[in-house]
């Protein structure tokens, strides 16, 4: 949850989707590497390393990163809003500017960072209770919690976690199974660079619609082949190597867009009072969803068989949808402005005037650093 939060608030405005995007992409690093490992111990190992190897190696990189997270600077939106400006300011130019407190852009940000956080303070929701009173965060914290449920409902729990229970429906032995799925994953790896490069141009809207629309096709492919051709029928050939090759289309898709985006929205859409608590509720209604999945999957692809797979057709596409009809666009805005977007955005967003509700935008801050540029401001701080 926190990995998101801090990416977001340590990130350049131009650059915040690529950065946040780094969550999955590591992700998928970890299931790159766990596919493979996993592959080659089942493969050529009879003992209990088949499953011990696995499992030890995980120790690796949480002993990496409990060394090195010492040596990460704080959120300088966390150290204005505990009453240290001066050390916020530092750190912002660390980040923005190499170390330059005069810039002129790390000194605008600044200049709205403060503004808000006053406001936040007197306005803004201090408790989770008012996530759900106060309008503007509780629209935010609805989109979050209905966005990381969706994505597990695109079926990607499913079939990460039982691919060899689903393969099993179309023919596909064990062992073929996570061969299948371990170059899948290096698939996703690529699908999730792309994604780091191109959402700050891309946006966040039409990306994610676009994805759960694939996501669609490709399970509407995948139901009909699991229909039409039984284990007995097929036994992994023609109708196997399809099912194979579309189950790769949508982790493609799927690391493209709605994995990326589920932490990239949650983490830039709240303010300085309620991000982590509400990034915080959105993980957790991920992982209630995430858990359902796994709970029912295998009980389901027992006793239905394909029909389960109709699930993920239908809720793959009413997410396009809900989010066409419901989700503003956020790229290149400050966080700052969020607060702005959603209490004067309307609530349905095809037709309506995006300038109307993005008029305090990142032209803000450039105003301010054209302002401060020609006054010659020195002492900011004070």
């Amino acid at each position: 949850m926190l990995v998101a939060v801090y990416q977001s608030e340590i990130s350049h405005p131009s650059i915040r989707g690529r950065v946040t995007a780094l969550q999955q992409f590591m992700l998928g690093i970890g299931a790159l590497v766990a596919s493979w490992v996993t592959f080659g111990c089942y493969t050529n190992l009879t003992n209990e390393g088949q499953w011990r190897i696995p499992l030890g190696i995980q120790n690796v990189p949480a002993i990496v990163l409990a060394a090195l997270i010492m040596l990460f600077p704080e959120s300088p939106r966390w150290l204005i809003d505990h009453g240290r400006p001066e050390d916020g300011l530092r750190n912002l130019a660390k980040l923005h500017s190499n170390g330059n407190v005069n810039d002129p852009w790390v000194r605008a940000e600044f200049d709205q960072i403060q503004e808000t956080i006053s406001f936040e303070h007197e306005h803004e929701a201090k408790s989770y209770k008012e996530l759900f009173v106060n309008r503007s965060a509780f629209r935010r914290l609805f989109l979050a919690c209905a966005l990381q449920a969706s994505v597990q409902m695109t079926g990607v729990s499913a079939i990460q976690y039982f691919s060899v229970t689903i393969f099993e429906q179309i023919g596909i032995t064990g062992d073929n199974t996570l061969k299948y799925q371990a170059i899948n994953s290096i698939l996703a790896l690529v699908a999730q660079a792309l994604c780091m490069l191109w959402i700050d141009k891309f946006g966040r809207r039409r990306t994610l619609i676009g994805g759960n629309l694939v996501n669609c096709i490709m399970f509407i492919v995948a139901t009909v082949l699991l229909a039409r051709f039984p284990p007995d029928m097929d036994a992994g050939g023609t109708a196997g190597w399809g099912f194979i090759v579309t189950t790769w289309l949508y982790n493609i898709s799927f690391s493209f867009a709605c994995g990326p985006l589920s932490w990239i929205i949650p983490a830039e859409i709240f303010d300085t009072q309620t991000r982590s608590k509400g990034v915080s509720i959105a993980t957790m209604t991920s992982f209630a969803f995430n858990t359902m999945i796994g709970q029912v999957t295998e009980i389901a692809v027992q006793g239905v068989g394909w029909k389960y797979f109709l699930l993920f057709v239908v809720c793959n596409f009413t997410n396009a949808v809900f989010f066409y009809l419901l989700l503003p666009e956020t790229k290149l805005l400050p966080l700052e402005e969020m607060n702005y977007l959603f209490t004067n955005a309307p609530w349905i967003m095809p037709g309506s005037d995006r300038s109307k509700y993005t008029a305090n935008s990142a032209a803000y801050i450039e105003r301010r650093a054209a302002e401060i540029r020609e006054k010659g401001e020195v002492d900011h701080v004070a």
